[in-house]
């Protein structure tokens, strides 16, 4: 059982590569495509939904692109994957028994609550994959 879809993923790994992205133009989505390893036309619809969120903005133009919305230690991970996956859900619908149903909830609760940071935790992920030797 898989907690997160591919837009989930997919989406964490674009926000990633637009914080990574120090200079203050727009990044062009190509390259957000490129660096991420996301396909570009399903690129387009994560970054929408993102963009309708208020995570990312979209500058038009010759030398547009995308860039976020806010401050990278204001934009939460929980956040991102809401405005992608809808509602983080441990189970599609209720079983008829009560005590279970008690327990997702609470599990559901407990992963919110992990994934309430902000994008700059992955930085520390980046720099364990960097230290990282064979």
């Amino acid at each position: 059982m898989s907690l997160l879809s591919t837009k989930g993923s997919y989406g964490l790994a674009a926000i990633c590569e637009l914080t990574k992205h120090k200079d203050d133009s727009p990044m062009h989505i190509k390259d957000i495509a490129q660096n991420a390893n996301i396909p570009q036309n399903y690129l387009e619809q994560l970054l929408g939904k993102l963009r309708r969120a208020g995570i990312v903005k979209s500058i038009r133009g010759a030398k547009g692109g995308y860039v976020l919305a806010k401050d990278p230690e204001n934009i939460k991970i929980l956040d991102i994957l809401v405005a992608l996956e809808d509602e983080l859900k441990i189970v599609d619908k209720q079983v008829d028994h009560p005590v279970i149903n008690l327990f997702f909830g609470d599990m559901q609760d407990s992963i919110k609550e992990l994934f309430d940071i902000n994008i700059l935790k992955l930085a520390e992920y980046k720099n364990r994959f960097l230290n990282y030797t064979i």
